[in-house]
């Protein structure tokens, strides 16, 4: 793409636009089934490297194998700092996911991470990300302008800085981790708990508050029925893995056999 035909992140657009966008968790270093995954309809790939083993490595030839298609792909760093998501950012990633951002001083630095001098702190040599970028020939205008800040919420702390963590310049989507909230407010990962709702609801109204799009987790399609009617925009839905194994139970269940282990919860 030539830079009289400036790129736009069609995730960024959608949530400026009050669609829904959905993302399917990427936690296998599968390059044919990332790119697979980036065919079948999903906004947004969440390649995953907090919880993942998913190398720098590995991303990089999931940006390759990915370039052009329908999904584009997003990264969650491991930890909230500048490093990871320049990184990341350099391996050409459309967005960033920065894990327990329970500070206004964090959602400051996840977005100052994301953006070139003078906006921000990020440093120049991104030559990965410009080869494999929609409109290389403007990379550093069409990034501060494209990439996709998404900061979590999913610690109690966060909970006494909603307002400065929303109403943070730069910060597209606050989205919520519902299991860790759950731990951090006692319950083990029980998001059914009465405080658990009430936390969610709070941070829902944060964002809402301060215009940004919020996100969540979700596992059927019910649950985005619901979530979409309360006013959330971005969903992290199943990863690889629990499709396979959904795939492989109701191919396999009919015919009498039955998985040796639980699909995984990632």
């Amino acid at each position: 793409m030539t830079s009289d035909a400036a790129w736009s992140n069609p995730v960024k657009a959608r949530l400026g636009r009050g669609e829904p966008v959905f993302g399917v968790t990427i936690t296998t270093p599968s390059l044919d089934l990332a790119a697979r995954a980036a065919t079948l309809g999903f906004d947004f790939l969440w390649v995953e490297m907090e919880h993942a083993p998913i190398t720098l490595e590995t991303l990089r030839h999931i940006v390759l194998a990915t370039r052009g298609l329908p999904a584009v792909p997003f990264a969650r760093v491991p930890v909230n700092e500048l490093w990871t998501a320049k990184r990341a950012l350099d391996a050409g990633v459309h967005g960033v996911i920065f894990p327990f951002t329970s500070r206004p001083e964090l959602a400051r630095q996840a977005v100052s991470a994301c953006r070139y001098p003078p906006r921000g702190r990020r440093g120049s040599g991104a030559g990965l990300a410009t080869a494999s970028w929609p409109d290389p020939d403007r990379y550093c205008e069409s990034a501060d302008e494209n990439v996709v800040v998404v900061a979590i919420i999913e610690d109690v702390t966060a909970l006494d800085h909603l307002d400065g963590i929303a109403s943070t310049p730069g910060i597209d989507v606050l989205f919520i981790g519902t299991s860790d909230l759950a731990f951090s407010l006692g319950h083990r990962g029980q998001q059914d708990q009465p405080d658990v709702q009430a936390a969610i609801d709070r941070i829902l109204q944060a964002a809402l508050r301060h215009g940004k799009a919020a996100g969540r987790p979700a596992r059927s399609p019910e649950q985005v029925q619901a979530a979409l009617a309360q006013g959330f925009q971005l969903f992290q839905l199943s990863s690889d893995l629990q499709l396979f194994g959904r795939g492989a139970r109701q191919l396999l269940e009919p015919l009498g056999r039955h998985a040796t282990h639980p699909v995984s919860s990632y």
